[in-house]
């Protein structure tokens, strides 16, 4: 059992999903909720999250062989994606990247936010859904797919306990410290958006 696998793919949930960079996001979206409406939405929101990952990690090699894509092309494509991503919490931009202006709109009118867009797209986006599906590609023995399932488990019990704390948490550390945090996870995501791709341009070019 390679421990170090699983806290790495771990970490890398934690920094593209930034739970801690979603917090102002989620205080705004359940502003007109109680605080228990609050609490049933971060649990509709990171169980779904949690389905929607673990369906990517069993799924996940089925659908490039479904369209024929090779690991190393979607590795680039997964990493390019990353970047970019990346890139946008570095400027301290939250979710603009993960929503457009159209969803956002729509957002403000829904009376319940848990699903969509709280857990896709802004937390289960096309950067932690791409991520992923090229470790369940890289990693495809069941006892890894097993120990990935349960790492996002674990994410998803803690995500929910943090936007539990959230209002809490949000009044401690202020919109500059919440910045501070997503530049941070920002820096740590476009390192694995880099490693992504390398690894993917080394598969096409492996002398």
């Amino acid at each position: 059992m390679d421990l170090t696998l699983y806290v790495k793919f771990f970490l890398g949930l934690v920094a593209i999903i930034n739970p801690f960079g979603l917090l102002p996001v989620f205080v705004s979206l359940t502003s007109h909720q109680t605080e228990a409406e609050r609490n049933q939405t971060a649990k509709v929101a990171n169980f779904a999250v949690v389905v929607i990952l673990l369906v990517t990690i069993f799924a996940g090699q089925h659908i490039l062989n479904l369209f024929s894509i090779s690991l190393s092309a979607f590795r680039i494509a997964g990493g390019t994606l990353i970047a970019i991503i990346a890139m946008s919490m570095l400027q301290g931009k939250l979710g603009e990247v993960k929503r457009n202006k159209e969803e956002g709109r729509e957002a403000s009118a829904m009376d319940s936010v848990a699903v969509v867009p709280l857990a896709l797209p802004l937390m289960a986006g096309p950067g932690a859904i791409s991520s992923v599906i090229v470790s369940s590609a890289e990693h495809g023995s069941l006892q890894d797919l097993l120990g990935m399932s349960l790492a996002v488990v674990v994410f998803g019990v803690l995500s929910f306990l943090l936007f539990r704390m959230a209002p809490i948490i949000f009044k401690i550390l202020g919109n500059t410290g919440i910045n501070v945090i997503t530049r941070l996870m920002g820096l740590i995501m476009l390192s694995i958006g880099i490693e992504v791709i390398a690894a993917g341009v080394k598969g096409f070019y492996p002398g």
